[in-house]
């Protein structure tokens, strides 16, 4: 099938993928340029996948401060090279995410960084809420560990809905990005500061 330019210089311009990209999504999808946004995601997400190991030793601290300058975020976001953290698209990324931190107030990057006696804690709020129920042990079990899911969406920055897209987890918005940008890009750490709350 022939694509037409104009039609891969609009998806190229909705998407940020390559030329060529472009043109064999459309041609994937018969020229249909929604369809083509969807081919190039889920690809796009399969290459970032294979990026996901590639060490991340460059990249920027972004900040974000909210008007009215009570509430600020730090954030490190690394990439692989010097290059691309200079880039605009990059430093898009770290704003946006700046902003998440901002809007969302995760509490750690990964399920991983929770210390212990948080989870426990939650998980004994969780059982003491339930257990008075008189449901069985195994039930109570599996309610638990639902609502300790639910938290982790709530506390864990890469599986909190991302506030511009809440189709998409930030973990997938990272991916989406890795898959435009071509470069594994990874956060290290971030900082949240509101006037008035404690250290």
């Amino acid at each position: 099938m022939d694509i037409p330019i104009e039609k891969v210089k609009e998806l190229r311009e909705r998407t940020g993928a390559g030329v060529l990209d472009c043109k064999k999504a459309l041609e994937t999808t018969k020229g249909d340029i929604d369809k083509a946004i969807d081919h190039l995601r889920k690809t796009g997400i399969a290459k970032a996948e294979k990026k996901l190991l590639r060490k991340t030793e460059e990249g920027i601290i972004q900040t974000y401060i909210h008007p009215g300058s009570r509430l600020g975020v730090l954030i490190e976001l690394n990439c692989e090279t010097d290059f691309v953290a200079k880039t605009d698209d990059f430093k898009k990324l770290g704003k946006n995410l700046a902003m998440q931190i901002a809007a969302s107030n995760p509490i750690a990057i990964h399920r991983k960084d929770i210390p212990e006696n948080i989870i426990e804690r939650e998980m004994s709020i969780y059982r003491t809420q339930i257990s008075e129920s008189g449901k069985p042990d195994n039930i109570v079990d599996k309610i638990v560990e639902g609502k300790l899911n639910k938290y982790f969406k709530e506390a864990c920055l890469l599986e909190q809905p991302f506030v511009k897209d809440t189709n998409l987890t930030v973990e997938d918005y990272i991916k989406e990005n890795i898959a435009i940008i071509g470069e594994n890009i990874s956060i290290k750490r971030f900082a949240r500061f509101r006037i008035g709350e404690d250290a």
